[in-house]
């Protein structure tokens, strides 16, 4: 994202569209990656309210941040991602 020239904190605006990396195979890496970290830790910790609570993480992440950045990305960069919507997938 940094090679790219654009903000990696999602809370701060998107300067460019990146399709490199991680983007090529998921639009969200690091979403993905915080829930598979939470498998593990609960794999990891043999606990299985600690896998429990990665459903609501990931319903969390899904309606109330990955799916506001749509709405955001497309509006700022219209026809370019909703090609990269249609060739990559949300999240795996």
């Amino acid at each position: 994202m940094k090679a790219a020239g654009t903000n990696v904190h999602p809370a701060e605006p998107a300067l460019a569209l990146v399709r490199d990396g991680p983007f090529r195979f998921t639009r969200n890496p690091m979403y993905l990656a915080l829930c598979l970290v939470q498998i593990a830790l609960g794999f990891f910790l043999n606990d299985w309210i600690t896998l429990l609570f990665v459903v609501p993480l990931a319903l969390i992440l899904h309606y109330g941040v990955v799916l506001r950045e749509e709405r955001y990305l497309t509006a700022k960069f219209g026809e370019p991602y909703l090609q990269y919507k249609h060739e990559v997938r949300r999240w795996i």
